[in-house]
């Protein structure tokens, strides 16, 4: 199926386990639950939802195995993980690094699902947001950062890598109500 947009959803299958964990998860929770809604609103209109991942240094793991830990009673991604379930027609990707371009097939999914505008939502904006939405640039796609969709450890943090985002990439820094596909 091509399909002109793809909405990535980065790092949200979490389990928030790092240093100053907590403070992005305050701020995750609000923004998965607007992913959700934007997930849904783009997948009527057949637009694919890409996630990609670190694995957590997991080398041995697949994605759906990072999703069972990141749910696990407990876990304290857990909430996030089970509202951001992927479904059994979403993509995902696996990374190792900041960028979903880095080291990862994405470029090649995007060019076979004909996508050359991507909406970016997840965490964290001021590291892997921002890291994706420069690599998007470099690699000559349209690119859309839904605002209310990325959080980070703080909003000065967030408020920054978005003025970056804007003014030195060009990137499309709007809300997700106002995203069209």
């Amino acid at each position: 199926m091509a399909s002109a947009s793809a909405l990535l959803i980065v790092d949200m299958i979490n389990p928030f386990d790092f240093k100053g964990a907590s403070r992005l998860l305050r701020h995750a929770r609000p923004a998965a639950k607007r992913i959700v809604a934007l997930k849904a609103s783009l997948k009527a209109k057949g637009i694919p939802v890409v996630y990609i991942n670190d694995n957590f240094t997991q080398w041995r793991s697949d994605f759906r195995q990072l999703v069972a830990i990141c749910s696990r009673d407990g876990a304290p991604g857990a909430a996030i993980a089970a509202a951001l379930a992927p479904e059994h027609d979403d993509y995902f990707v696996l990374k190792p690094r900041h960028s979903a371009f880095f080291a990862t097939p994405l470029r090649l999914l995007l060019e076979q699902l004909g996508a050359t505008k991507l909406v970016l939502t997840g965490i964290a904006a001021d590291s892997c947001i921002l890291a994706t939405a420069a690599d998007a640039h470099m690699n000559h796609f349209d690119a859309i950062v839904a605002q209310d969709c990325v959080a980070a450890q703080t909003a000065a943090r967030k408020r920054q890598a978005l003025a970056v985002m804007r003014s030195a990439m060009g990137i499309d820094v709007r809300d997700a109500r106002s995203v069209r596909a």
